[in-house]
């Protein structure tokens, strides 16, 4: 499970900080885009809102400064003739090169819920010599605007930068924690109203490599305060077949990734459900990783889902980035409403990553309390208990849990709870991680369609 210090980012999502806006190797803003006028996509509970940019349609749709659109099975955004060279000097190795750009700016997003938080995900390839970064920018519900918020700087491998959050990003109003965009005081009544994303796509100079992009959009959501929430009534019945990881047995295992295996709840759920759908990696992939070290994809998922500046394999967009590097998958970040939405996933074959905090004594048969945590839910019993992949066991074989319905429903939804010092303290709200094929059978389409993603 992750250190309690690195998830505290989740209970100061409210706390404002009155600090300047970082800065960046961010070119200039693109003009203002038309509005979107695409339906946005809601999950059944009214709080969330998911809009993602994925067609050939809707790149076409976007303001590119030296980016091309491209169509075919996958469409995407690349490099075309690049839009101008910038430095950046990378804050984690101190090294300052040049790159080539380009720029993609998504339409403007009316949120069909005003949202508190914002969470951006992206799916792309990065081939050496390539980098990303995204960024949001919103209208507030007073019709103010935000600056430019860098939501990530991403590659896919660690040899040309450091992939990060950018913390110290604040405009007095909201501010930006590691991957979440949040409202810095909720009881005022501002919202997000609108936001567009803007990808900057980099390459060394003189080059053709470029990344491609094939997935950017971000989930918007107003979850009201809650210790509690209703009791779903159970459904489906069923048990997929995933593949289970223990993080404790890497517990020591190369310290430099988040202080070793004892917090690598979220790559290790990521890795179990990548292989799931059948992501796998190659020897040469793994060569790096010590031979006498069991399941080295473990070790490999940590850390290329390492976050230099939160210094955590924790980041909730950099692990849904990590599972769509493998071939013919897709990931995001969502949030859902109730147990009856995870027994849709399942029923349509989908397993979803879920992450909640709790005290050892309100989930039973955990053997443990945690300010935050990942696990992988994998079906449901007969009772419409829960069926967990939980890696903070101590073996591979112990990895499978059933948990009790009603306290497992509580801990992933609430917003509030109270830590081992009576404190009131956030919860997560049902954040989960979503990782499907590119191409979903039209069943599968309809079950992240009912859950508020397409």
């Amino acid at each position: 499970m992750s250190r309690a210090e690195q998830l505290s980012r989740r209970t100061v999502l409210a706390a404002a900080v009155a600090v300047a806006a970082a800065g960046g190797a961010s070119p200039a803003a693109a003009e203002p885009p038309a509005a979107d006028t695409a339906d946005p996509v809601r999950a059944p509970a009214g709080f969330v809102d998911n809009r993602a940019w994925t067609t050939y349609t809707d790149w076409r749709a976007g303001t590119a400064k030296g980016a091309r659109p491209v169509a075919g099975t996958r469409p995407g955004v690349v490099i075309g003739t690049p839009a101008g060279t910038t430095d950046y000097t990378d804050p984690h190795t101190g090294r300052t090169a040049a790159w080539e750009y380009a720029t993609w700016t998504s339409p403007v997003h009316e949120l069909a819920v005003p949202a508190t938080e914002v969470i951006a995900s992206w799916n792309a390839r990065t081939p050496a010599g390539t980098w990303l970064q995204i960024e949001l920018k919103g209208t507030y519900s007073d019709g103010t605007a935000t600056p430019w918020y860098v939501m990530g700087r991403w590659a896919a491998g660690d040899q040309d930068i450091r992939r990060t959050s950018v913390d110290d990003q604040s405009d007095g109003r909201s501010s930006v924690w590691t991957d979440t965009f949040a409202i810095d005081d909720p009881a005022t009544g501002l919202r997000l109203a609108a936001y567009r994303l803007r990808l900057t796509l980099y390459r060394r100079p003189g080059t053709k490599s470029t990344p491609t992009v094939w997935r950017v959009g971000a989930m918007g959501s107003d979850v009201p305060d809650r210790f509690t929430v209703p009791a779903s009534t159970p459904g489906v019945a069923e048990e997929l077949l995933v593949r289970r990881y223990s993080q404790e047995i890497h517990k020591g295992q190369y310290p430099e990734y988040d202080n070793g295996g004892e917090a690598w709840c979220s790559p290790t759920s990521s890795q179990m459900i990548i292989e799931y759908w059948g992501g796998r990696l190659t020897e040469g992939q793994l060569s790096w990783v010590d031979p006498s070290y069991a399941d080295p994809q473990v070790c490999h998922a940590a850390r290329f889902t390492y976050d230099f500046q939160y210094a955590g394999c924790g980041n909730w967009p950099f692990n849904a980035a990590y599972a769509a590097t493998f071939k013919d998958l897709q990931g995001v970040v969502t949030r859902l409403g109730s147990l009856t939405d995870l027994e849709t996933l399942i029923a349509a074959g989908i397993p979803a990553i879920t992450s909640q905090s709790f005290l050892k004594e309100e989930l039973t048969g955990a053997g443990y309390g945690t300010a935050g945590h990942l696990m992988t839910v994998i079906g449901f019993t007969a009772d419409g208990d829960v069926i967990a992949n939980d890696p903070a066991s101590p073996t591979n074989e112990a990895v499978r849990r059933v948990y009790r319905r009603r306290e497992w429903e509580n801990i992933w939804l609430r917003t509030k709870r109270y830590n081992a010092s009576g404190k009131v303290v956030s919860g997560t709200g049902g954040v989960c991680y979503l990782y499907f094929p590119a191409h979903p059978t039209p069943r599968q389409c309809r079950a992240l369609a009912a859950v508020g993603v397409r």
